[in-house]
């Protein structure tokens, strides 16, 4: 039996929610798995599963104390333990075991000041673990640069679900949104400064010059989002945005379906810097290159020049010139197949080999 500890799982929704709950899946068509994850108001899915959760409920200051100590008295009184995988290094500081511990990295909870505390208390944990698995490249270097021992660290991508088929309604009910109009730019992401959606806009304001029934749908809420629908409206491009949040699985893929490029030209933004971008993966499902930022690790979702373009960032003539370089004469149809084959190497029937080598 694996025990998966983590402070991210469905029915919450999210990136981390959906990578724990695809590695968790598909680790227990393989092994025995049980979870313990944080509280949760819905029953609903943990009925449905076919391996146990343990929900850990109380405030949130005591609640890794007390999840650690279920995990420490589960492993106490179970000897068919043979590891346990966390979300977080913090998931794992207060677990004392001599059992096979694998830790997930992703970027921004890593990247404190060399010899601050917080430094210190990742090393202590990240150092003790038999291996560290980075979502990419990028953060693996970033690891080894916070002083992670690199002999430990194996790179494994977050991993993407097969696709359903879209019906017919929603696909019809997408057209009716997006008002026949084209090309179609789309992004799906937490509307924050990182995801670089100010640029997008602006460089929107002179697309629309040359596309004039240019559309964008935004997908996601956040913090920026009064800034962005501030900005679209100061730029005189609210005709050309579309905004979407809190909307269900299937239209977001419908949406996506119908898009002809997907854009996120990440930024690092403060401490928080784009890990991997399972988003590119998500697009690149449907055949939709992307546009990424050069500032993290984008360069792993997306091949530059085959499945997308990695850009500047922080340069909007760079964004401005991949998204034209992309539309003009529809470019972005020279880049579907490569994107499919891609998108199918992260597919986690695939991604879950590379988890079952270090077990």
């Amino acid at each position: 039996m694996y025990l998966i500890v983590t402070r991210s799982f469905p029915p919450d929704a999210g990136g981390m929610q959906n990578l724990m709950w695809g590695l968790t899946n598909s680790l227990a068509k393989h092994h025995m798995v049980k979870v313990f994850a944080d509280q949760s108001e819905s029953k609903t899915l943990d009925e449905k599963v076919s391996y146990s959760i343990d929900r850990i409920g109380g405030p949130k200051l005591i609640r890794k104390y007390r999840k650690a100590y279920f995990v420490n008295d589960f492993i106490k009184n179970n000897k068919n333990i043979k590891g346990i995988i966390a979300d977080h290094w913090k998931s794992l500081e207060l677990i004392k075991t001599k059992k096979k511990k694998i830790c997930l990295i992703h970027s921004k909870e890593i990247n404190h000041d060399k010899g601050s505390m917080l430094n210190r208390r990742v090393l202590n944990v990240l150092n003790s673990v038999d291996y560290v698995v980075s979502n990419s490249e990028y953060t693996k270097n970033l690891a080894i640069n916070c002083g992670v021992n690199s002999d430990k660290i194996i790179v494994i991508n977050p991993g993407v679900e097969p696709l359903k088929q879209l019906s017919k309604n929603i696909l019809f009910e997408v057209e009716d949104l997006l008002q026949n109009k084209s090309p179609r730019l789309i992004t799906v992401s937490r509307l924050d400064k990182r995801k670089n959606h100010e640029k997008i806009i602006m460089s929107l304001r002179n697309l629309k010059q040359l596309y004039p029934n240019i559309i964008y749908t935004c997908i996601g809420h956040g913090e920026e989002e009064e800034n962005i629908k501030k900005l679209v409206n100061e730029l005189n491009v609210e005709n050309h945005v579309l905004f979407f949040k809190n909307i269900s699985q299937e239209l977001k893929n419908a949406l996506l379906a119908k898009s002809n490029l997907f854009v996120m030209p990440s930024i690092i933004y403060k401490k928080s810097v784009e890990g991997f971008g399972i988003a590119y993966i998500e697009a690149a499902q449907y055949g939709i290159p992307s546009i990424g930022g050069k500032d993290g690790g984008a360069s792993d979702a997306i091949l530059d020049k085959e499945t997308g373009i990695i850009c500047d960032g922080n340069n909007l003539d760079d964004i401005y010139s991949s998204i034209d370089l992309m539309l003009k004469n529809n470019t972005y149809k020279n880049f579907s197949k490569k994107t499919l084959e891609f998108a199918k190497k992260f597919e986690w029937n695939n991604i879950i080999k590379k988890y079952l080598k270090i077990l």
